[in-house]
């Protein structure tokens, strides 16, 4: 059967329409390509993690090896979890109702608004049910008024023995790395119960996870190793 004329022009505009598809496709793919490019180029770099700072703008750490992670209570058959920052062992004024900062940004996750300080009477027995160890609820007493902060990579901060919250304070408040959260004070201590504004004190713990339950910040090692890698990690001496 002989070819007719249209047949051959059908042929080649279906030709062509193919060709035409094949290079839109090809085409689509390359935008496609040169956009994820370009996202790639314009996208910001991993930021590294925040590094923590002291509590107390100005401080260093505590001279005294007393006042470190690690340290012996004997009087609970424990360890100090962290870093105690009394007058006259942290370079700068360490007085009842002065300023504590926020050590790096996150989610409050325990805020004592209504904190109330027990009886001396009940603080004595206190002591004594903790003679042999403490349990994490004991340990939230003898930490008197308190803020936990949760930050990135599931780090926590805790910030104890506090007189005062800073207002707006509370579970689920959003804060920055140096925003006022509280004040220094000694609930939780034998001058607290008792009313007192002696012994003026901060106790400021970094825990791996959930205080009391994982591992804090120095745990297991000796007081020098531990003053050079809190150096690094709080960019303090």
């Amino acid at each position: 059967m002989p070819i007719k004329p249209g047949w051959i022009v059908l042929a080649l505009v279906g030709l062509f329409a193919l060709w035409q598809t094949a290079d839109l496709v090809s085409a689509r793919r390359q935008l496609r390509a040169a956009r994820a490019e370009i996202a790639k180029l314009t996208a910001q770099p991993p930021q590294p993690p925040e590094r923590f700072s002291l509590p107390l703008p100005g401080a260093c750490l505590p001279k005294t090896a007393a006042n470190l992670p690690g340290a012996p209570r004997e009087y609970r058959k424990g360890t100090n979890p962290g870093f105690v920052f009394l007058n006259g062992d942290a370079c700068v004024p360490v007085a009842y109702g002065m300023g504590v900062v926020a050590a790096s940004s996150g989610t409050v996750v325990k805020a004592d608004t209504d904190y109330k300080e027990l009886s001396p009477k009940d603080f004595q027995a206190l002591l004594k049910a903790v003679a042999n160890g403490a349990t994490p609820e004991q340990m939230a007493r003898l930490r008197g008024r308190e803020v936990w902060i949760r930050h990135a990579e599931g780090l926590t901060t805790v910030y104890a023995h506090l007189s005062a919250l800073a207002p707006g304070i509370r579970v689920g408040s959003k804060v920055e790395k140096g925003q006022w959260i509280g004040n220094v004070g000694n609930s939780g201590t034998e001058y607290g119960v008792l009313g007192q504004a002696q012994g003026a004190r901060l106790l400021f713990e970094l825990w791996d996870g959930e205080p009391d339950k994982d591992k804090y910040f120095g745990q297991g090692l000796p007081p020098e190793a531990l003053r050079a890698k809190a150096a690094l990690e709080f960019g303090v001496k």
